[in-house]
């Protein structure tokens, strides 16, 4: 097993800039302002031959009883459970604050293994920034820069030395699920019911989930991996820099999912913003679920009109599945993910050549491409060129030609036929390659020239200027 390591400490003291930097990626959103980093957030590192997990808190503040802070905090302590190292991270430019003692004391109730860190020490005399962190009772300070990477390896040799090397994890191919919708919808909600405890906040405040959180789970044998996302509004209505990033967020982890949940507010109208939601999935020709949530509470009249409603602003979607779920009672979970499975599956489906040219030469036969002048597009044979989503090439002559609304009909006709649900299919054309378009003629010997001047002198008695009318 893989040493879990717990990043904790107060806000903006550069928590997510050592996860980042321990991950050598860009996963946690970092900003110079405190309390943007709410749920804990896992990634995995590397030190030689020795792979770890580490984790991401929130700003850390034990006092607070109520509001998004104590759900911070008590997601920071959750963690901490789960540790085998913890990192207490400080800021040697603040110096040494009540809070920070505060932690400490809470920290030190847990019996682990606490790594006192002191950061932002560049260009600083070492000696001096950390020694009023000896006040602390955590043993000498180790003094690192995580924005620069000084002092970083050394800290997890320490760390990591009592561990020994631990095999790397075969790659899964797990689900990955996205939930994804606009602010307040209950996405976090749903997430934590799929999974069966509060791992991500789950708060009545649009824009609670600021960063895209990956979580591994298991449901009756199979794994998946869920990804809660922030919120997405209207690009007019967005303006801080944190939720423009939070929504780039939201779309890498659409482009890094199989099948995305889209989930939708029952209690609300549809908005275009939800269509456009939708738009941005099948462009990425990701497998598609949608679910309507808060169904619980609705009256009969309602509910009637909302399942009318759906089908016409939402007509390009009718390949997905619906599902009207109440994610805070647990109402149609057993549902939603047996439609995820059936997506995913769609999504990965292998198409014989034989059948797809077979249903290729029939759909032609019932219904011809239009012409384009005085030529018909001739459309051969068609393969299969790839998965999630699946896309199926189709070969022939004059192809640039054939319209859109042809292009769906045989879409239409591929998914029917090969029972393909919740994920799009598409066509692609490829015209083929005609061997003798690069071929010059061969120049023509003396007697072809003197038959074809002959031919030329005929045509032009024959077939020369008309008389001029009087």
């Amino acid at each position: 097993m893989k040493p879990t390591i717990v990043i904790v400490g107060r806000p903006n003291v550069g928590k997510s800039t050592l996860f980042n930097r321990l991950t050598r990626s860009r996963d946690a959103l970092v900003a110079d302002f405190s309390g943007l980093t709410r749920d804990r957030h896992y990634g995995h590192g590397r030190l030689g031959e020795k792979p770890y997990l580490v984790v991401d808190t929130g700003g850390f503040e034990p006092v607070v009883t109520e509001g998004i802070l104590h759900e911070m905090a008590r997601q920071t302590m959750q963690a901490v459970t789960e540790a085998d190292a913890i990192i207490f991270l400080v800021d040697v430019r603040s110096g040494l604050t009540p809070q920070d003692s505060l932690i400490a004391e809470q920290l030190r109730r847990t019996g682990s293994r606490i790594y006192l860190v002191a950061n932002k020490a560049e260009g600083m005399n070492l000696a001096i920034a950390a020694a009023e962190f000896h006040a602390l009772g955590l043993g000498p300070p180790s003094v690192i820069s995580s924005a620069h990477g000084e002092g970083v390896p050394e800290l997890m040799d320490e760390i990591l030395d009592p561990f020994s090397v631990a095999p790397d994890e075969p790659a899964s191919q797990n689900p990955c699920v996205a939930i994804i919708g606009r602010p307040n919808v209950g996405k976090s909600t749903l997430v934590n019911q799929l999974i069966g405890e509060n791992r991500v906040i789950a708060f009545d405040e649009p824009g609670t989930t600021r960063d895209s959180i990956y979580i591994d789970f298991i449901d009756k044998d199979r794994r998946y991996t869920l990804i809660d996302t922030a919120g997405v509004r209207r690009r007019g209505k967005v303006f801080e820099a944190v939720e423009k990033f939070s929504v780039i967020k939201t779309l890498k982890a659409i482009e890094d999912a199989n099948v995305v949940v889209l989930v939708l507010d029952a209690q609300q109208e549809i908005s275009d913003q939800d269509a456009h939601l939708a738009g941005f999935v099948l462009e990425a020709g990701r497998g598609l679920v949608v679910a309507v949530n808060k169904w619980d509470g609705l009256e009969a009249s309602r509910r009637e009109w909302i399942k009318l409603e759906l089908p016409r602003k939402l007509k390009f979607l009718d390949f997905a599945r619906f599902h009207y779920i109440s994610a805070l009672q647990g109402q149609g979970m057993g549902s939603l993910l047996k439609s995820v499975d059936e997506t995913y599956s769609s999504a990965f489906i292998r198409l014989p050549t034989p059948k797809l040219t077979r249903l290729l030469i029939e759909a032609v036969s019932q219904h011809q491409p239009p012409k384009n002048g005085p030529f018909r597009p001739k459309l051969r044979y068609a393969h299969q060129g790839g998965q999630n989503p699946p896309i199926v090439i189709v070969h022939g002559s004059g192809v640039s030609h054939v319209p859109e609304s042809y292009r769906r009909y045989l879409e239409n006709t591929f998914r029917r036929s090969f029972n393909v649900v919740g994920t799009p299919l598409k066509v692609e054309f490829h015209q083929g390659h005609n061997p003798f378009a690069d071929r010059k003629p061969a120049p023509l010997t003396e007697r072809e020239e003197k038959r074809a001047h002959r031919r030329r002198m005929h045509l032009r008695k024959t077939y020369g200027k008309k008389p001029k009318k009087d």
